[in-house]
């Protein structure tokens, strides 16, 4: 079912194992997201800076750092994110982040993004 929070927007999901983003790609399939993936914190820096980005899906240890750098330009870009990831402890610019722990149920992540887009006020 489609989520008219979620439909023709654009989410950045930065994850380095395949097949969790499988897994969230197939918690979104039915929303009318449009959905932008990487692996790596140096891609996900560039790709933040795009604009119409309504929301980004952050695993917090990537094979090239942690997502604080991350963190502190979705802040500044005022772009809501959630931390999804088995990382027990979040600090400094992650500090205060809706931390969701890996693994979670489809309609937790699905509601998670909503609630983060809907309290952002972001409109079409």
């Amino acid at each position: 079912m489609q989520s008219p929070t979620l439909q023709g927007r654009s989410i950045l999901v930065v994850e380095d194992e395949p097949l969790i983003v499988m897994a969230i790609a197939q918690a979104f399939e039915h929303t009318g997201v449009e959905m932008t993936t990487t692996n790596t914190l140096r891609h996900a820096l560039l790709l933040v800076e795009y604009d119409g980005l309504a929301g980004a899906i952050l695993d917090h240890v990537l094979p090239d750092g942690d997502c604080s750098l991350l963190c502190a330009r979705l802040r500044a870009r005022s772009i809501p994110f959630i931390i999804y990831s088995g990382f027990p402890k979040l600090e400094g610019a992650c500090q205060g982040t809706l931390h969701i722990t890996k693994p979670a149920t489809d309609a937790v992540l699905v509601a998670a993004m909503v609630g983060l887009i809907q309290n952002a006020g972001i409109s079409n």
